[in-house]
C-alpha cells in the first residue's frame, strides 16, 4: 500500500492522494459557488463550511510524516486555507503566520534540516527552504505560492525589511539586490504550474500583481506624506494601473489629486477627483480634497459646496460590496492616520469644517446654523465625549462652543449667543476652584489648569459682546469685569520660566492668545465706558490694554481718540508720532496663530477709520520745531 522515497520515508498510496487532491479541488469549487451567490447568509455558510473541509484536509496531511511527493499538495492546502481564513477574517493573524511556519518546517523534515533550524524564526526558515527548494523541483511552486501569502503578511504589518529579505532570496540575488520593493516585485517571477497541478483559490501571480499594487500605493502615500511629490505621483500612477478595487481605486484617485494639487497643478488635479468620485459610492474623500484645492485656488463657493456634499456624503450608510474570498489590495493597507491627507475623518468634523469655513470667510447666518447643528451632534452623546483631547484635525470642545457663539453674534443672534455660552459655562464651571479659592491660590503661588480659565474667560467675554449687540452696557461692562478677574488669575507658562506649554495644554489657548484676549476685554470695557460717559475709566482700560500687548494697535487708536476727546493733547500728540513710526516699520507675518473666536472677535473692536483718524489728527498737529 505504499512506496518509498529516495529517504526511505513511507508514501500513501496514489489513491489516497488523489482522494485527497479531488477534496481540495472540490472546496475550492465550493467556494467559487460561495462567493457567486447573492445570498449573504448562504455565500457566508459555504465559505465556513469551506474553511472547516480545508483544516481537516491539512489535519490530515500533517498527520502522516512530510514526504515529497505529497508536499505539493500539501502546500497547496495550506495556501488555501491561510487565503480563505483571512479573506473571512478581513485580515491576517498570528494564526496565519503560523500556518507558514508549519508548512516551512514540513519541507525541512523531508531534508533532515529541522532540527537545527528551528530557533532561527520565519526569516531563518525562508533561507533555509528556498536554499533546499533548487533540490525540489516539483515542490517550487506551491512554495512560491506560500511566499506570496508571506509577503502578503509581512507588507500588511510593516515588517518591510524582511520582506525585502524574501524578494531578493526568491530572486535568486540577495547578497547584491536593489531594496526597492516595487523593483522586487517586478522581478520576481514564480514558476508556472503544472497543468493537472491541484486547484487553488488564488495563485502565486494573483498575489503577485496584489502585492504590486498595494506596495506601490503605500509607497506613494507615503512620499506623499513626506513631500517627495515627483515620486509619490510615479508611485500612485504605478498602483492606478493595477489591480484596485473600486474603494482603493477611489483612494488612490483622491491621493493623486492631492499630489498634483501640491505640485501646482489642480486642472489635472481636478480630473483625478472627478475620476475618483465617479468610480466609487464613498464620496468622503474626494469631496475633502476637492474643497481643499478650491480653496487654493480661492473659489469660495465651490469649497464650501464640496464641504455640504461632504457632511451630505458621511451622513448617508454605504452598503459595502462583499469582498471577494481571496486577498485583497484592501487587507494590506494600513488604516489611515488623522493626519493623513486621506483621513477623512466623520460627520462631526466635516460639519466643523463648514461651519469655520463659513465663519472666517463672512457667511456668518450659514455659519451659525452650521454651528448650531454641530453642537446637536455633538449634545447627543455621552458627557463624557464633550472634552477630547485636542488633535490636528479639529480644536478642542470648548473652542467650537465659543466659535459657535461667535457666529451667532455675528450673526445677529445675540440671544442665542448667551444661550450657548450658558452651555459651555455649566460645563466647564464644575472644573474649576471657586473664585476665593483662585485669589486664594493666587496668593500662594499655586498654578491652577491653564485651559479652563481661559475657556470661561472667553464665555464672558462673548456674553459681554451679546449684551452690547442687545444694547445693554452696564450688563457688558459686568461680563466683561468677570472676564478680566478670572483672566488676570492666569499666568502664561513661559513668564514663569518653564518653558512653553505641551502640545495638550497648547491645544485650546496659546501664551500670545492669552494676551490679546486680556487686550480685547479691556479695550471691549473701554468702548463700553465711552458709550456711558466714563471716559476717564475707558482711558484706564485703553492704557492697560497697550501695555498689556504692545503689538495690539487698536488699542492704541482707542486710546488716542479717548485723549483727543478729553483735550490732553500733549499726551494725544505723543502717542500719534508713536503710531505713526509703527505704521511705517516693515509688518512682519505673525509667527503664531489665534484661536477662531478670538480672531472674529478681534475684528469686531478693530477702527476700520484707523487711517482716517491718523489723518485727520495729523491736520491738526503744530507744525515741529527743530530743536
Amino acid at each position: 500500500m505504499s512506496h518509498q522515497t529516495p529517504l526511505g520515508i513511507s508514501v500513501p498510496h496514489a489513491s489516497c492522494l488523489d482522494l485527497w487532491r479531488e477534496k481540495n479541488d472540490q472546496l475550492v469549487r465550493q467556494v467559487k459557488v460561495a462567493q457567486d451567490s447573492g445570498l449573504s447568509l448562504r455565500r457566508r455558510q459555504l465559505a465556513q463550511d469551506a474553511l472547516e473541509g480545508f483544516k481537516e484536509l491539512l489535519h490530515s496531511l500533517r498527520g502522516l510524516p512530510a514526504a515529497i511527493p505529497v508536499l505539493p499538495l500539501e502546500l497547496t492546502v495550506t495556501c488555501n486555507f491561510i487565503t480563505l481564513r483571512a479573506s473571512l477574517a478581513q485580515g491576517f493573524t498570528e494564526d496565519q503566520a503560523q500556518d507558514i511556519q508549519q508548512g516551512l518546517e514540513r519541507v525541512l523534515e523531508t531534508q533532515k534540516q529541522l532540527g537545527t533550524r528551528l530557533e532561527c524564526g520565519l526569516k531563518g526558515l525562508w533561507d533555509s527552504v528556498l536554499h533546499y527548494s533548487t533540490l525540489l523541483l516539483e515542490v517550487l511552486p506551491a512554495l512560491h505560492h506560500l511566499a506570496g501569502l508571506q509577503a502578503a503578511v509581512w507588507l500588511s504589518t510593516d515588517c518591510l525589511g524582511d520582506l525585502t529579505f524574501l524578494l531578493q532570496t526568491l530572486n535568486g540575488n540577495q547578497s547584491e539586490a536593489s531594496e526597492n520593493l516595487l523593483l522586487l516585485l517586478k522581478t520576481w517571477s514564480p514558476p508556472a504550474k503544472e497543468s493537472d497541478a491541484p486547484l487553488t483559490l488564488q495563485d502565486a501571480w494573483g498575489l503577485r500583481d496584489i502585492l504590486l499594487t498595494a506596495s506601490a500605493y503605500r509607497q506613494g502615500l507615503q512620499e506623499l506624506i513626506t513631500g517627495s511629490l515627483p515620486r509619490a505621483l510615479s508611485s500612485l500612477q504605478e498602483a492606478a494601473s493595477g489591480l484596485c478595487p473600486r474603494p482603493v481605486l477611489v483612494q488612490v484617485y483622491t491621493a493623486l489629486g492631492t499630489c498634483l494639487r501640491k505640485m501646482g497643478n489642480p486642472q489635472r488635479a481636478l480630473l483625478y477627483l472627478a475620476a475618483a468620485l465617479k468610480g466609487g459610492s464613498t464620496w468622503g474623500l474626494p469631496l475633502l480634497e476637492a474643497s481643499r484645492l478650491y480653496r487654493q485656488l480661492g473659489n469660495t463657493a465651490a469649497e464650501l459646496e464640496s464641504l455640504e456634499l461632504l457632511v451630505e456624503a458621511l451622513n448617508v450608510t454605504h452598503s459595502s460590496e462583499a469582498p471577494q474570498l481571496l486577498i485583497e489590495v484592501e487587507l494590506l493597507l494600513p488604516r489611515p492616520h488623522p493626519a493623513s491627507p486621506l483621513h477623512c475623518g466623520t460627520q462631526s468634523q466635516a460639519k466643523y469644517l463648514l461651519a469655520s469655513r463659513c465663519l472666517q470667510v463672512g457667511r456668518a447666518e450659514d455659519a451659525a446654523e452650521h454651528y448650531l447643528d454641530l453642537l446637536a451632534l455633538v449634545l447627543d452623546g455621552s458627557e463624557s465625549k464633550f472634552f477630547p483631547p485636542p488633535s490636528p484635525s479639529g480644536p478642542c470642545m470648548p473652542e467650537v462652543f465659543l466659535e459657535a457663539a461667535a457666529a451667532l453674534i455675528q450673526a445677529g443672534r445675540a440671544q442665542d449667543a448667551l444661550t450657548v455660552c450658558e452651555e459651555l459655562l455649566s460645563r466647564t464651571s464644575s472644573l474649576l476652584p471657586k473664585m476665593p479659592q483662585l485669589r486664594k491660590d493666587a496668593r500662594k503661588g499655586t498654578k491652577e489648569s491653564p485651559h479652563c480659565p481661559s475657556w470661561v474667560s472667553a464665555t464672558y467675554l462673548l456674553q459681554g459682546q451679546a449684551w452690547v449687540q442687545l444694547g445693554a452696557p452696564k450688563e457688558a461692562i459686568s461680563e466683561f469685569s468677570r472676564c478680566l478677574e478670572l483672566l488676570f488669575q492666569t499666568t502664561p507658562k513661559n513668564e514663569e520660566g518653564q518653558g512653553p506649554a505641551s502640545n495638550g495644554e497648547k491645544g485650546c489657548i496659546s501664551d500670545v492668545a492669552l494676551q490679546q484676549l486680556r487686550a480685547a476685554a479691556l479695550i471691549s470695557r473701554g468702548l463700553q465706558w465711552v458709550a456711558i460717559g466714563q471716559d476717564t475709566k475707558a482711558l484706564q482700560d485703553f492704557l492697560l490694554s497697550v501695555q498689556m500687548c504692545p503689538g495690539n494697535q487698536d488699542g492704541s487708536v482707542h486710546l488716542l481718540q479717548t485723549l483727543r476727546r478729553m483735550d490732553r493733547r500733549d499726551e494725544a500728540t505723543a502717542l500719534w508720532w508713536r503710531l505713526k513710526a509703527q505704521t511705517e516699520l516693515p509688518q512682519e507675518s505673525a509667527a503664531w496663530s489665534l484661536p477662531l473666536y478670538l480672531e472674529t472677535y478681534l475684528d469686531w473692536i478693530h477702527s476700520p477709520d484707523r487711517e482716517t483718524l491718523l489723518e485727520e489728527f495729523q491736520t491738526s498737529l503744530p507744525e515741529p520745531c527743530d530743536l
